[in-house]
C-alpha cells in the first residue's frame, strides 16, 4: 500500500498515511480539524526489508530437492 504524506493548513502539522489508491484522499486534520493537503513527494525507491527474499526461504518443502551429481575426477594414468 503507498503512503502518502499530508499536510494540516491551520496546524502545519505532518502525517504519514497508508492507503489504498483507490481510498479517498483525507479533507479533515485530526488534530485541530483544519483542511488537509497531501503533499507531492518523489517516493522512494523499492525497499526490501525482513526475511522472504532468497529462494530457500520458499522452498516447497513437499518437493524433493534436486541434487546434482559431484563431479567426478578422472585419474588419467601415464603411458
Amino acid at each position: 500500500m503507498p503512503t502518502y504524506t499530508y499536510v494540516c493548513e491551520q496546524c502545519a502539522k505532518e502525517m504519514d498515511v497508508f492507503q489504498k489508491i483507490t481510498d479517498e484522499p483525507l479533507h479533515t486534520c485530526p488534530e485541530c480539524g483544519g483542511k488537509l493537503r497531501k503533499k507531492i513527494s518523489g517516493g522512494v525507491g523499492l525497499v526490501f526489508k525482513g526475511s522472504g527474499f532468497y529462494i530457500t526461504d520458499y522452498k516447497n518443502k513437499k518437493t524433493p530437492s534436486v541434487k546434482h551429481p559431484k563431479a567426478q575426477k578422472s585419474k588419467k594414468k601415464a603411458s
